[in-house]
């Protein structure tokens, strides 16, 4: 068996792009409705920005140190990867550009036009200009750059216009003829407002509707905007930066947490750039003023696009009243058992209850915190906070019951990437109302999600709680596949509050009975549950190991897996995005299959199940196996002892497992191949299937509640 390091494993980043390049599958998918082929459009541009301004930036840091970081990246140069990363995005992008042209074509063929500045016909001359003059022009920013004595900051996360404007010239006499001196250029940039949807709807016309780009907007009303100056040729062409996300956290022991990182989020603007994306169509004189401006070169990141960036704003393209042309909606389905009219608490306290939303419904964790507000027998709330909604009802409860006089503490993770100022933002609301905040312990995020309450009953205090997968949004919850434990089992809650313990006393490592907890204990813990079935493998036992998760890049956990590949120990994985372990290599990893589902919901679920000689464990965890999650992470991982919910999870996992639409295998090749289905073997979508599984519960349940 070959052991080099760059055989056993996937380059993570290029296992992200492949990812990625599933999402643009779907946009490319013509059984996909057409509008939601926009959207996965906008998802395929909105997750490269982030790629570029963490991953890319991270690699790049380390390439420019001269260091090759080999070890670190599973046997590839950091200037190697560079290289390599550049040119499949650049690829990725030429095939979005046609895939958006085929929608735009698709489109017109459902009467939907979208034009742009030299398509403007007479009955929308007025709407376009008078649009501009109310709605855009107070917002513009235009910027002469020529005599500038330094450039602007461009932000990473808006698109600009640069503008080339050839000013007009006399001609002079030059003996017996007339000559032209050479036509000055002025350069000027305009920012592309954010406050105004990027899409703008025109009056129909002829039983057709019709779109513009805001980007277009501004190019019909150029002359408007530069009226001032005499020139005789003018173009505008898109051009966006990313730069560096890397926050830099001030050591100074006199500023608080939230100084810090409000100081940091405010120095990222300034990061440095990364990637360049322009309109390959720019001049080339337009291209080299502006990188020669920006001190940008070949090594950030230079990328050809085409005439619109931020593609990304097409995940909010209007529906335009063309239901048609979307997925038909699915309401969030009931959990048996649980209303949100009666008390959830007193449910709760008979037995445990899961939650697998979007399939079923979010508001059941808001009907959790709202009645501990108000319910007088609580006396205090934990959580722990990561990503949160824009106007969450999650803080709106916890304020609420600070309000009746609860004593509510929050774990809220200021460092969760890219929502650092809103968390920053809810901290300050939240203090103000009496809430104790905690910030976390150095060196290490807190990604686990959990809460706990204390009740007093009879005297006594009884502790409830509920344990999740993803993040406590109301938003995400309508699109990211997560499961939520509600339990009164004292003894998880227990562990739970020895967990809220050591963010407050960090220096003392608890000991957990129930929970697996990083940092100290998730890596040993699930070698010990892997050992178990090689063991088990080895003696003959039945052994299996199925595993549900978003990442998997941690080398020696991919190791102990192919280990048990080895001994017999028969392993699927079921892994939305990073998959650096190669499935299916004899001597290897032949015991091992490994799926990704991308489909109308974000697979966000981790679910771990051990065979344990046919009876199983089963496990929810807020942790991927990589390893930020497994050693540098605060995480939690339950374990699920009601049977009938341990029956759940397992069902959902086969029926992911089932699915033969929209599931691909990883494989080192990187060619998302869909799993075909068999000769007669009927569709089976897992997505659908998932609520079509829990639709089908309710009703088994109603009909024996009738006879």
């Amino acid at each position: 068996m070959n052991t080099e390091i760059g055989f056993r494993y996937i380059d993570r980043e290029k296992s992200w792009l492949a990812f990625n390049d599933r999402v643009l599958q779907e946009a490319a998918d013509e059984t996909v409705p057409l509008l939601e082929r926009l959207r996965f459009i906008g998802i395929f541009s909105n997750n490269l920005d982030e790629f570029f301004r963490v991953r890319f930036a991270a690699i790049r840091r380390l390439s420019l140190t001269g260091v090759s970081g080999e070890k670190i990246l599973g046997g590839i140069s950091a200037q190697q990867l560079v290289k390599d990363i550049t040119e499949i995005v650049i690829k990725q992008q030429s095939e979005s550009l046609q895939v958006l042209n085929k929608i735009e074509k698709e489109l017109v063929k459902q009467n939907i036009i979208i034009i742009n500045e030299k398509e403007v016909s007479t009955e929308h001359e007025h709407f376009i200009k008078n649009f501009f003059i109310q709605k855009i022009s107070p917002e513009l920013v235009t910027i002469i750059l020529n005599d500038l004595a330094e450039f602007p900051l461009l932000k990473d996360t808006s698109g600009y216009l640069a503008i080339k404007l050839v000013m007009r010239t006399e001609q002079k006499p030059k003996m017996l003829g007339l000559v032209k001196t050479k036509s000055e250029v002025r350069y000027a940039i305009i920012e592309i407002p954010k406050n105004t949807n990027r899409v703008v709807e025109l009056p129909a016309k002829d039983g057709k509707q019709y779109l513009m780009l805001l980007d277009d907007v501004i190019r019909y009303n150029l002359s408007s905007i530069f009226n001032i100056f005499d020139y005789e040729s003018i173009s505008a062409h898109m051009i966006k930066i990313t730069r560096d996300a890397q926050l830099d956290i001030d050591s100074d022991m006199s500023k608080s947490m939230l100084e810090k990182i409000a100081t940091s989020v405010k120095d990222r603007r300034i990061g440095e750039p990364v990637r360049f994306v322009y309109d390959q169509s720019i001049d080339k004189d337009t291209l080299k003023f502006f990188l020669s401006k920006m001190g940008i070169d070949a090594s950030d990141g230079v990328i050809p696009g085409g005439r619109y960036h931020n593609r990304r704003d097409y995940m909010n393209f209007p529906n335009l009243g063309r239901y048609d042309l979307l997925y038909p909606p699915r309401v969030p389905l009931p959990v048996e058992g649980l209303s949100l009219d009666g008390s959830i608490l007193n449910r709760i306290a008979q037995k445990d209850y899961l939650v697998n939303a979007p399939f079923q419904s979010f508001s059941y964790l808001i009907k959790f915190l709202r009645e501990a507000a108000l319910d007088p027998t609580v006396t205090s709330i934990k959580i722990t906070l990561y990503r949160l909604a824009k106007n969450s009802q999650i803080v709106s409860s916890l304020i609420n019951a600070a309000k009746n006089g609860k004593k509510v503490t929050v774990q809220i993770e200021l460092q969760a990437r890219f929502d650092e100022a809103s968390n920053i933002s809810y901290a300050e609301q939240m203090q103000q109302e009496g809430i104790e905040l905690i910030f976390g312990i150095k060196g290490l995020k807190v990604h686990s999600k959990i809460c706990l309450i204390d009740r007093i009953e009879q005297g006594k205090v009884k502790r409830y709680g509920f344990i999740s997968t993803g993040n406590f949004n109301e938003s995400t919850a309508k699109i990211y596949t997560d499961l939520t434990l509600f339990t009164s089992h004292q003894q998880i809650l227990k562990d739970i509050g020895k967990v809220f313990d050591f963010f407050d006393v960090n220096y003392r490592i608890h000991r957990f009975k129930h929970l697996i907890v990083s940092p100290h204990y998730t890596r040993s813990r699930f070698y010990k549950l892997i050992d178990r079935e090689i063991n088990n493998a080895t003696i003959g036992r039945p052994a299996y190991i199925n595993l549900k998760m978003n990442s998997l890049s941690d080398y020696p956990m991919i190791d102990k897996l192919y280990e048990a590949s080895n001994a017999g120990v028969k392993i699927k994985l079921q892994i939305r995005g990073i998959c650096s372990l190669i499935p299916g290599v004899k001597g290897m990893s032949e015991n091992i299959e490994a799926v990704s589902i991308v489909d109308y919901f974000l697979e966000h679920t981790r679910s771990y199940i051990f065979c344990n000689n046919d009876d199983p464990e089963v496990y929810i965890s807020s942790a991927d196996f990589m390893t930020r999650n497994l050693d540098g992470r605060v995480e939690v991982t339950c374990p699920i002892y009601d049977e009938e919910i341990k029956k759940q999870i397992i069902d959902t996992f086969n029926i992911g497992w089932k699915g033969n639409v929209k599931a691909r295998f990883h494989s080192e090749k990187f060619e998302n191949k869909y799993r075909v289905r068999a000769e007669n073997e009927p569709v089976f979508r897992a997505q659908h299937e998932m609520y079509n599984y829990y639709r089908d519960r309710l009703e088994v349940l109603q009909d024996d509640i009738l006879h």
